[in-house]
């Protein structure tokens, strides 16, 4: 494919990105949670795991531990029989006490509003601050996760694979306003067509704005 202008480039974002609003309507975090203090927990047990199973085991936690100060009181092992069934529970279980601890001793018992403290907190990393701002505090980010990298890469809006560039590569072909949303479309669409082994092109609506179908291989 010749070279592509970064005009064409930004035009052509926009089409995908009002193409993908109006194909997922319903994109939206899957994760439930009823403040910040919950979405943290979530995010960080989403490692590795599904949602659905997410939302199966946060019940339960969030009513002995409702909030960071009672957590960040927890015993290892008893967080991590609630959490095991999420994988990786030792290590999990470390991080959701490291970090209830740190929001205690450093943010009266309250979860951080910038990415800078966010990023400071154990076990929380960009795409876990993005889920945050974007989700709790209505603060415009982009959540690169496997889904978002995936379809971002297939879509030629980036050439990157380290997460925290593809963000800023979104970050710069998309208005503010839409980076929450657009990472929940572009995951909705990563689960539902755009999937990793084999994805739906057949009948993808942006297909005549990737360049992937005409670089993919025909069976």
């Amino acid at each position: 494919m010749p070279r592509e202008s970064n005009r064409a480039r930004a035009e052509r974002a926009e089409r995908i990105r009002r193409t993908l609003f109006r194909t997922h309507p319903d994109a939206h975090c899957a994760l439930e949670h009823k403040n910040a203090y919950q979405l943290l927990v979530a995010t960080i047990l989403s490692a590795q795991c599904t949602d659905e199973r997410v939302n199966t085991v946060t019940p339960r936690f969030f009513e002995r531990y409702p909030d960071a100060r009672a957590l960040s009181e927890a015993r290892q092992a008893d967080v991590e029989a609630i959490v095991k069934s999420t994988g990786f529970y030792k290590n999990k279980a470390k991080s959701l006490i490291g970090f209830a601890r740190a929001v205690v001793e450093s943010h009266g018992g309250r979860v951080p509003r910038t990415m800078e403290e966010l990023i400071e907190l154990p076990g929380v990393g960009r795409k876990t601050a993005n889920v945050i701002l974007g989700n709790a505090y209505d603060t415009p980010g982009v959540v690169v996760d496997t889904h978002v990298s995936r379809v971002s890469q297939r879509l030629g809006l980036t050439s990157n694979e380290d997460p925290v560039k593809i963000e800023h590569d979104l970050m710069a072909l998309f208005a503010p306003e839409h980076w929450t949303r657009l990472s929940h479309a572009m995951i909705f669409h990563g689960r539902r067509i755009c999937v990793a082994r084999k994805p739906r092109c057949e009948e993808c609506p942006v297909r005549d704005d990737c360049p992937y179908p005409r670089a993919a291989p025909r069976r």
